[in-house]
């Protein structure tokens, strides 16, 4: 049975990480090996969804992640991340620091991918730690809610958007709904949550926080500072603009799109930096391409154990895990909000993968609900929710976080799952109210 396939492969994979620490890399190969073959795939088809699924989720993330960190840490070793802390410290205080980062990640995170959102913002939680003194899991968590929210809700991101089209839903009411939901989701699964777990130990991945402190004179102005450390921010969200606002394929349209795309705006943003943060300020081309080698080697193992989730997930998928996941609840007669939720949260648990998760269950879910009287929005919104509890060791997001934050995974799963958890219930519950009125 698939189930007990999948549940065994994960605890496999517990255990050879925790019990005997193997290296995770090794052991999300090995684990998805034993679960294309029990689950019965041709060895010879194994490896090759391994490989696939490895080569699909680094295709996108080397280059995302790489010139991610390459900014990251221009922008921490110029004093630009040590320019924006204090100006946040400023203006909203050490005691509500909190509410900035979440101010910050929700603003970032609407028109940005997750994973760009996160390299891009986590060197501020560490330059914020650093100091204010405060626990990095206080500072990271409320940041953390704010990205996988709008990941997971609202579009323009991927899953939400296409789930929208799947159940022929306005996405401006999914987006209007979405932040409805979204705020006390937050809320409840940043601040609130993260005040409870200052006990867990988080230190920074090497080499990401600037430990010196600059003077007035030796950093960048706040203004540049700013720009720089959101230029592709600014690039995604004129590119979005453009798709709403400009019609037909004019030359303007496709260029801003083209120079929004999530790479092309890490890449120029990255182009940026090495001028405004390095050779604008009397810095040498070698001195910077120091800087970005040493970046890009704080990040290998990171990539090497997100290939090994992704080879997990392309196996899992390849075997039929999600349909027949899907399948076991199609009988039921709860209501299709909460079956949707739950369909996508079985999936989210066996495959890791959120918006694989979101785009399987809404297919699954479509049928089921073509004759009944709910909101095609709220829909949307209860998939995005369920698809995004649970996190565990077959989600990337699981590995960014623990090894963004050195954290062991007992300590990932006490935190990183019971967020993204609290997240995925806040989620339900708000839509169950919408319901009501809607």
């Amino acid at each position: 049975m698939p189930i007990v396939i999948v549940t065994i492969g994960i605890l496999i994979l517990l255990l050879l990480i925790a019990r005997f620490k193997l290296n995770a890399f090794i052991a999300f190969i090995l684990v998805s090996l034993f679960v294309g073959i029990a689950q019965g795939m041709d060895p010879v088809a194994v490896v090759k969804s391994i490989q696939l699924g490895i080569g699909n989720i680094l295709g996108f993330l080397v280059l995302i992640l790489g010139l991610g960190a390459m900014l990251g840490k221009l922008v921490a070793d110029s004093g630009a991340a040590q320019r924006i802390t204090t100006k946040l410290v400023e203006k909203f205080g050490k005691k509500n620091i909190q509410w900035a980062v979440v101010l910050t990640g929700f603003i970032v995170g609407i028109p940005m991918f997750y994973s760009v959102g996160f390299v891009i913002l986590i060197p501020l939680v560490f330059t914020i730690g650093a100091a204010t003194g405060l626990p990095l899991i206080y500072i990271g968590l409320p940041m953390l809610a704010s990205l996988s929210v709008t990941h997971g809700y609202l579009p323009p991101h991927p899953a939400p958007t296409a789930i929208a089209a799947t159940f022929n839903a306005d996405i401006g009411k999914t987006l209007f709904y979405g932040i409805i939901v979204a705020i006390p989701a937050i809320i409840v699964a940043g601040p609130l949550l993260s005040r409870t777990m200052k006990g867990i130990k988080a230190t920074p991945i090497e080499g990401f926080v600037n430990t010196k402190v600059l003077s007035d004179e030796e950093m960048p102005s706040t203004a540049i500072s700013i720009l720089t450390a959101l230029s592709p921010v600014i690039l995604m969200g004129i590119a979005a603009l453009a798709e709403l606002l400009i019609s037909g394929d004019s030359m303007l349209k496709k260029t801003l799109v083209f120079m929004g795309n999530p790479v092309m705006a890490m890449l120029i943003s990255v182009l940026v930096a090495i001028y405004t943060l390095g050779l604008a300020r009397g810095k040498k081309m070698i001195e910077i391409s120091e800087t970005i080698k040493s970046a890009v080697t704080g990040i290998t193992m990171v990539l090497l154990i997100i290939a090994g989730s992704g080879a997990l997930k392309q196996v899992m998928i390849d075997s039929g895990v999600s349909g027949f996941t899907g399948d076991l609840l199609q009988g039921s007669s709860i209501s299709p909000l909460i079956l949707a939720w739950l369909i996508a949260t079985v999936i989210r648990v066996c495959v890791g993968s959120a918006t694989v998760a979101g785009l399987t269950a809404a297919g699954i879910v479509l049928p089921l609900v073509s004759g009944a009287d709910v909101s095609p929005e709220l829909m949307v919104l209860a998939i995005g929710s369920g698809s995004l509890m649970l996190s565990h060791v077959n989600d990337t997001g699981f590995w960014l976080y623990k090894e963004y934050f050195n954290l062991s995974i007992k300590d990932t799963l006490k935190s990183w799952t019971v967020m993204e958890t609290t997240v995925g219930v806040m989620g339900l519950l708000g839509v169950l109210v919408l319901d009501l009125f809607v």
